[in-house]
Order: structure tokens, then sequence, then C-alpha cells
């Protein structure tokens, strides 16, 4: 995890962290007077005594390594680590895209190995990585709507989000097809692009919502929005309980009539995400639609994270002078 972090991290004094170099020089330095001052003389009447080992004695250094972990903390806290949303500016050609997620209960199904959220993940993840030039925000549904990335070519900021969906985000059970769709529509409501495009990822089953999926689809419609869904799910697939479902309540794990239905009225195209040979035929759907010309803009947009390493830095020396000061404490 810590990995990660700062694979996704930029730091505004990066200079700052070779002071890192200096820690094992100190710790070094710190052993070697501690063997050094240590008694060599032995008694002949106590030698053979057994030493008394004592909580004490055993992390008598803990002290100085709560201090090497602060200045550690401090020095990279110093560096101040940020996460970096950076947009590029140059002319091209592009569509705006919203992907619509649905993240209810019924995407935890195992049908899709190891999830349908996390082969809807998957499929996502691998769609922004072929899109150059395209807007593309991201939209999660389940019994309401959440706009997660606004429309942006700032493809790390949208692979970031895309990575952090979840079952449960919303904390609200059921599937709303109709808000998600609705709310990803709106998003493109005032778009400019010759071509707007939403691509629902879900496994089709509607349950409940303010707007039905009739309604959403005629907005789609209404506002020259295709829609291109992407079934993530099996008939054959268990229901939520784990009991095996039957043919007559198949559309309670998996419904691509909907899906169908959506994608025809608007203009779009179905699509099954059963392997990649389905989502290339996605993207060359998407690639023969008319682009727009786009001026992408750039600018970079920081998000501090240093707070974190100082607060831990402060901890830990507060920490290490308290052990100083009472079970470490040392007398003449």
């Amino acid at each position: 995890m810590l990995i990660n972090w700062f694979e996704n991290i930029d730091f505004a004094y990066p200079w700052i962290l070779t002071l890192l170099i200096l820690l094992p020089v100190i710790a070094i330095e710190y052993f070697r007077r501690q063997k050094k001052s240590q008694a060599n003389i032995l008694v002949s009447t106590t030698h053979f005594i057994n030493k008394v080992k004592t909580l004490k004695t055993r992390f008598h250094n803990l002290p100085f390594v709560l201090r090497l972990l602060a200045l550690a903390c401090l020095i990279i806290a110093l560096a101040r680590p940020r996460y970096q949303f950076t947009q590029t500016e140059s002319n091209g050609k592009g569509i705006d895209i919203v992907l619509c997620f649905d993240i209810s209960g019924s995407m935890t199904l195992r049908d899709f190995p190891p999830t349908r959220i996390d082969a809807a993940k998957e499929v996502a993840t691998q769609f922004v990585q072929q899109r150059n030039g395209d807007r593309i925000g991201i939209v999660i549904f389940s019994n309401i709507s959440f706009t997660l990335c606004p429309v942006t070519t700032d493809y790390a900021m949208v692979l970031n989000a895309i990575q952090n969906i979840q079952s449960g985000y919303l904390q609200d059970e059921g599937t709303a097809i109709g808000s998600g769709l609705a709310t990803s529509v709106d998003r493109l409501q005032y778009s400019k692009a010759k071509s707007k495009v939403v691509i629902l990822l879900t496994d089709g089953v509607d349950f409940g919502g303010k707007i039905s999926p009739d309604i959403a689809t005629q907005m789609a419609k209404t506002f020259g929005v295709k829609v291109y869904t992407i079934g993530i799910g099996s008939i054959n697939a268990p229901t939520v309980n784990g009991q095996q479902s039957n043919p007559a309540d198949s559309e309670l794990v998996y419904n691509p009539k909907l899906l169908q239905t959506i994608a025809q009225q608007t203009g779009g195209k179905f699509f099954q995400a059963k392997d990649k040979e389905a989502l290339q035929e996605v993207y060359a759907s998407i690639n023969q639609l008319e682009k727009s010309d786009v001026k992408i803009s750039s600018f970079n947009r920081y998000e501090e994270k240093f707070l974190p390493w100082l607060i831990a830095a402060l901890i830990l020396i507060f920490v290490e002078e308290v052990l100083r000061l009472t079970a470490f404490r040392k007398f003449p």
C-alpha cells in the first residue's frame, strides 16, 4: 500500500529526501558509541552470574529508534508530498464520454471473477487507457447516483477514481439504473461536442429509483447522447443470497434485455463483457463516431499530503520523550 502511495505522489522539494541518507549514518554512529561505552572489565567474583534481562534492558534502544523514525517522517514532511492532477494543452479531436458504474449489491456476485464490479473496473480501466483526446467523466449509482469525477482530460484522475470505486460507496441499497443514466446525461447536457456518449456498465438489474430507465433513456435521446451498454453478469449466476437462480427469476441477477433496449433507443450498442474481443468492439464503435475539435488546456492542481507525516513525527517525538522521562529514565 505504501509503495502505491509513493507511485501516485509528487514532492515539491524532492532534494530534501536526500537527507534520508543520514539516517543509517546516525544509526551506525549511535550503536558504535553504545558498544564503546559498555564496560569491558570482568570481575572474577561475578562473571559467572547470568545477566538479568528486563523489558528495560531488552528495549533500551527504543527511544532512539522512535527518534530516528520521527526524523524520517519530518524529512518527508519537509519535502512536501502532494498529489498532482495535470492537464496538458494541445489541439485534437475527441468525444465527451461518461462512464456510468453500477455499484449495487448485485455487482458483488462472483460469476465474473473476482466480482462483477472488479470486472467492470478492469473494463473501464482498459477503455480509458485506450483513449486519446476524449473528455471522460465518471458517475456511480446504487439506489442514488453521484458524480465521482467530472468530465476531464486528466486521465490520471479518472483512473484513480476508477480504482477507488467499491460496492457500498454510497451506503444506499438498491439499483436505480434510471437515476445513474439520468445523472450521466446531465453531465453531458451542455456539452458542445459533436458526439456525446454514456457507457453504462451494469448487470441490468433495476430496483426502484426516482427516475425510471424509460425516462432516462428519453432524456438521452432528447440531448443527443448515445448510450453504449456493457452487460456485466450471466443468467446462471447465484442470487445475492447465494441461491442458484431459476430461469423464471433470471432477471433478478442479470437483465440484458433492458440494456439492449436502452442502447437501441439511443443509437448506441449493447455489448456482453465476456472477453477482451467484446471490449475491442466497444473501442471500434466509439472510434467511428464524429469527433469535435478540442483544445486541452494545461494546469497543475496539487493536494498537499505532508500533514500526516508531520503529525506522525510529532507523535513519535512525544512518545520518545515520555519514555525517556519514565520507563527509560537514567539516574546519575
